[in-house]
């Protein structure tokens, strides 16, 4: 597998994402969300957290991957993308 995946400077975004030179959707891979809004700062957020989805056959096959591959990126995503405490949105 070949994967490029960065972060950008806002927290909560991939910069570049391409699996097997594709380009790639983290949505496919996962969702993000606030866990602790009451804490947050007016247009941020408290708690970012990235969480993965189940693997699906669709996902496997349209990137050419193994369900080993695809726990692989989406654990590098919920690193890159659960950053806790951010304002960026402000």
């Amino acid at each position: 597998m070949k994967l490029e995946l960065t972060f950008c400077h806002c927290l909560c975004a991939t910069d570049k994402f391409r699996i097997n030179g594709i380009t790639a959707l983290k949505d496919e891979f996962g969702f993000g969300y606030d866990a602790d809004p009451e804490s947050a700062e007016e247009y941020g957020c408290g708690n970012r957290v990235w969480e993965r989805r189940e693997c699906s056959r669709e996902i496997l096959s349209l990137y050419d991957i193994t369900e080993e591959e695809y726990a692989e990126i989406a654990a590098k995503l919920e690193e890159g993308l659960s950053f806790g405490c951010c304002g960026w949105c402000v």
